[in-house]
């Protein structure tokens, strides 16, 4: 057999055709010919009775009733597998080692469309793949007349490189409700996560009830309302009203993690101590070294925390009192509940940004030093941390925290979330300890995903080419002490769920790829169409998503000779050209083009650019103030 013939034979492997743009990318995908259409009379057979293989049928039916019109109903029994147009599920009556416990095999052709796995999971999961394989206006939330709902013959073999899938979910620094954490969910689970993890306690809003310690809820939930640039909001009066925020009742917790449940999710909490615990602190100050103090209030927005190149600085105490054995027993009857209501295996206790200015000044802090001959902070911090360990894994779980918990020294079997890039993910494997990846250098979704003149602003920019290279296990590290990875949105700067989405979308769609599909099937130019067909697809279902990958990437510079100011500008994707202004009139593909980089006009005072292809608009409208090209060249200069 030919070289050439050998190649021809495996693209179908690599690849996805114009017709078929899945994500995550599966492990196989091998097209045929022909495709299958179903129509009014299509049903879904469930092989057998197990009840979890009935209820994913029925969230199938439930999805593609909505934009068909068609009732797909669901039945369940030993007949053979369904022919023609209809679909059929059917759990592996022994265990296809290929596939493990997630993967699944999806086969459209002329016997119709049939699932197979070897779990409920796997099944869900193949779902999830075959709606991608439908048209675009399957998103729809109503019924759409006229579409052929027609799926591509294929054969897809796919399972997950990771188990441990994860967005993080911040319900604390703004507040989302039940209805609104289902929809995040839903979102998720299209692109096969399989944990979400809640932010649900910090210094803006303590969001879970805990029956015993009622004040956590009555006034650690709410704060002052304030629009604008969170951390730079002017400081609530006595007079302003507490009454923004909320929390999640013992039985909305139930019902979202049934929810989650249901759809093969786990979501881990997170009560995140001892820094970031002013919500916890105004509530009961007595949790607190800094002793006499009643002015205490959760956190609206406005500066509290000086942050420097050395760490950061609270100029009001969010931290809980290490010395104070009242924190523990507390911290006892908060797990005993969480442990009640989260069922996964972990719980998060946060562990990260402890300012320790304030434990510097306490006595009480000082004779614990001495007493446990604790060196620095640092040490005390493990302290804590090594005491906390051992009130969670007495009820039965693990403690999973924040890279910094590695300060000072870990706890004996603590896991490790690893966000300060990955060098504590590193540490923290190679001392035998479990590790989830979670580098803010490429999946802190709470940043820009654009040049900071057109995005809402945040700390720094991570764009989605960069997102798209996250490899969850470094060189040198063995892969079996890394779990997996996730994304973190952070909410600071995030009000409602549309932003949220926003924030997400597509940069999830990165990271899901990097979690589930083969390292070696990642591969950017394939990905970005792929990202596209999503766009499509978000636009019918009226969900938001970040465009951003279309706007202009500016680089300023000042010429070593002229001393004139210089800008080069490039995109992420290719195929896109670039039009610009210096007159403050708005350009268009009649403007000047860009070619190569431009010497900025001596008395210009704004750059506005936008982006085209195939002669239509498709990037939003940047506006660049030349002071800030001014103030980039500098900078960069020095």
């Amino acid at each position: 057999m030919s070289k050439w013939l050998v190649l021809l034979l495996c693209l179908p492997l690599f690849s996805q055709s114009q017709d078929i743009k899945i994500i995550p990318e599966p492990v196989s995908i091998t097209e045929k010919t022909g495709s299958v259409t179903l129509n009014t009379n299509s049903s879904i057979l469930v092989v057998g009775n197990n009840p979890d293989a009935i209820r994913v049928a029925k969230l199938l039916s439930e999805a593609l009733s909505k934009p068909t019109g068609y009732k797909f109903p669901v039945k369940s029994g030993s007949g053979s597998k369904v022919a023609g147009n209809n679909i059929s599920f059917q759990l592996n009556s022994k265990a296809d080692e290929s596939i493990g416990k997630e993967g699944y095999k999806l086969t459209v052709g002329t016997n119709g469309i049939n699932i197979s796995a070897n779990t409920p999971a796997g099944l869900f999961y193949g779902t999830q793949t075959l709606i991608q394989l439908l048209p675009t206006e399957i998103e729809s939330k109503t019924e759409v007349k006229g579409v052929k709902w027609t799926a591509p013959a294929v054969e897809i073999s796919d399972y997950p490189r990771f188990g441990w899938r994860g967005l993080m979910f911040d319900v604390s620094r703004h507040f989302f409700t039940k209805q609104e954490v289902k929809q995040y969910i839903d979102d998720m689970v299209k692109y096969k996560y399989n944990l979400l993890h809640l932010h649900l306690t910090d210094d803006e809003g303590w969001r879970v009830e805990i029956k015993s310690l009622p004040k956590l809820t009555e006034v650690g939930a709410w704060n002052v309302y304030k629009v604008g640039t969170f951390g730079n909001f002017t400081a609530p009066t006595p007079d302003e009203p507490r009454n923004f925020g909320g929390f999640y009742t013992q039985d909305d917790i139930r019902e979202l993690v049934q929810y989650a449940k249901d759809r093969f999710m786990n979501i881990l909490p997170e009560i995140d101590i001892p820094g970031h615990s002013l919500a916890a602190v105004a509530s009961y100050p007595e949790l607190s070294c800094t002793q006499g103090s009643d002015k205490y209030t959760v956190h609206s927005g406005e500066k509290f925390m000086n942050w420097t190149d050395s760490g950061n600085i609270a100029l009001m105490d969010n931290t809980l009192c290490p010395a104070n054995e009242n924190v523990y027993a507390f911290y006892d009857k908060v797990f005993t509940e969480i442990a009640q209501l989260f069922p996964f295996e972990y719980i998060h206790m946060g562990g990260d940004e402890c300012a320790k200015n304030f434990w510097k000044k306490s006595d009480a802090v000082a004779q614990l030093m001495k007493r446990e001959n604790l060196k620095d902070m640092n040490e005390v911090q493990s302290y804590f941390v090594k005491r906390i360990e051992k009130i969670i894994e007495s009820k039965g779980k693990k403690l999973i925290g924040w890279d910094e918990i590695l300060e000072g020294g870990l706890a004996p079997n603590a896991a490790v979330m690893s966000w300060r890039g990955i060098k504590g993910g590193i540490e923290a494997a190679k001392m035998g300890h479990e590790v989830v990846m979670s580098p803010t250098t490429f999946v802190y979704i709470d940043y820009m995903q654009a040049d900071a003149v057109i995005e809402p602003p945040v700390y720094a920019t991570l764009r989605l080419k960069t997102s798209y290279e996250f490899e969850p296990v470094p060189d040198g590290v063995d892969p079996k002490f890394v779990k997996g990875g996730q994304a973190n949105l952070w909410t600071e700067q995030v009000y409602n769920l549309r932003h949220a989405q926003y924030m997400t979308w597509p940069r999830g769609f990165a990271v899901a790829e990097a979690l589930w599909s083969p390292k070696e099937k990642r591969n950017w130019s394939d990905f970005v169409p792929r990202v596209e067909k999503q766009f499509e697809r978000y636009d019918v279902a009226e969900k938001k998503y970040a465009p951003s990958v279309y706007d202009p990437i500016f680089k300023a510079e000042k010429d070593s000779a002229s001393g004139k100011l210089i800008v080069e500008m490039s995109t992420e994707i290719d195929g896109l050209d670039i039009f610009y202004s210096f007159d403050n009139s708005f350009p268009d593909k009649f403007y000047p083009k860009y070619e190569k980089p431009i010497v900025v006009p001596k008395d210009a005072s704004t750059m506005k650019v936008i982006t085209y292809r195939n002669g239509k608009p498709i990037g939003r409208l940047n506006v660049m103030p030349v002071a800030e090209l001014e103030k980039r060249a500098t900078r960069k200069r020095r």
